[in-house]
């Protein structure tokens, strides 16, 4: 590999092992901040694969070609661990600032446009709520090779064939939800934020990539 593409690589594995703050860009709710309520979170479902399915070929007969990748993500993608009763999907278009190629096609659907963090790799996020047989769909959209896209993948099979760090995910994440009662979903995240940096750090060292960079905290 030459140098060019060393550091090429180098970049690309810190922009994956980078951590978002939507403090650091501009957030935009579409029709208002979400309104504070309980975190409710229950034993895995193994319907949860199954609802996912369905949810992947509703979007992907909505939007065709312009579907580049659906992605189950998030806690519902790992078997036995609970989690939120929401189906998380990462969805990658070709460009998610171009809402007019996306939006209302999946507006037919069910879906609805709720955040716009254009500061964050374009970062659009849609939500369903109406399906009697599938839970609440949060639809994260991203574009092509998006290190947001690579990070959750890594996790959920990290998570997968990993069981000592699904059960402290598990621990932190029940935790988590106790002690934030009824407060924004981002306020339960940051409960959970120290035990999902410690074991991104232990997946991102096993991937050798924590040799010459720097932590997934940003230190040497």
């Amino acid at each position: 590999m030459d140098t060019n593409s060393r550091e090429a690589t180098r970049l690309w594995r810190e922009a994956v092992m980078a951590f978002h703050d939507a403090a650091d860009g501009r957030l935009e709710w579409v029709g208002g901040a979400p309104v504070p309520a309980p975190v409710r979170v229950v034993p895995y479902d193994d319907a949860w694969p199954s609802q996912f399915e369905r949810v992947a070929t509703g979007i992907r007969a909505a939007l065709g070609g312009s579907a580049l990748a659906v992605e189950h993500v998030g806690s519902t993608s790992v078997p036995g661990l609970p989690a939120k009763p929401v189906i998380d999907v990462d969805l990658t278009v070709r460009d998610p600032a171009v809402e007019a190629a996306y939006v209302p096609a999946l507006e037919t659907v069910g879906y609805m446009l709720r955040l716009r963090e254009p500061g964050w790799h374009e970062h659009r996020a849609l939500v369903r709520r109406d399906a009697a047989d599938v839970p609440q769909v949060n639809l994260h959209v991203f574009g092509p090779g998006c290190p947001e896209t690579v990070r959750h993948r890594m996790f959920r099979d990290w998570l997968r064939t990993h069981p000592e760090d699904r059960s402290e995910y598990r621990d932190a994440k029940l935790a988590a939800a106790s002690a934030t009662g009824e407060q924004l979903v981002m306020n339960y995240n940051r409960h959970k934020e120290p035990t999902i940096r410690a074991i991104y750090e232990r997946m991102f060292r096993a991937a050798g990539w924590l040799d010459d960079g720097p932590t997934p905290d940003g230190k040497e």
